[in-house]
């Protein structure tokens, strides 16, 4: 929907196709659905959930056998991502390294986009 033909929408690091890759064998699914929703203290934050199929108009990243399928309402805002997965001495997890985040939580929790000019879409 918001992707340059040729180009995915958002790329997937090796460790995230490798840790989504497990996720979707372990629960047999057909991939990992990302979005967004309002709340949190910066405004917005992301969703993910297994599917078992993806909907209509989301756009769908393969990689190395991991397979991201993006919410319509949030591909505008996700246009760019990178998506990793970090192992920490202390946590682990998902990290969207986004372009279009123009402010954040203290803790990385929620962000927040620039107002999109001419245009009242709202999550």
């Amino acid at each position: 929907m918001f992707a340059i033909p040729g180009t995915p929408p958002v790329s997937i690091t090796p460790s995230a196709a490798a840790q989504i890759a497990r996720l979707m064998a372990g629960k047999n699914a057909y991939g990992l659905r990302i979005g967004l929703k309002k709340g949190g203290c910066a405004g917005m934050e992301y969703t993910m959930e297994l599917a078992e199929a993806p909907a209509p108009n989301e756009e769908v990243v393969e990689l190395d056998g991991a397979r991201v399928m993006i919410a319509p309402m949030a591909q505008m805002f996700l246009f760019g991502t990178e998506i990793d997965y970090e192992t920490g001495l202390l946590e682990q997890g998902f990290r969207f390294r986004n372009p279009n985040v123009t402010d954040a939580c203290g803790c990385g929790e929620s962000v927040n986009f620039a107002p999109l000019e001419g245009s009242r879409a709202q999550l």
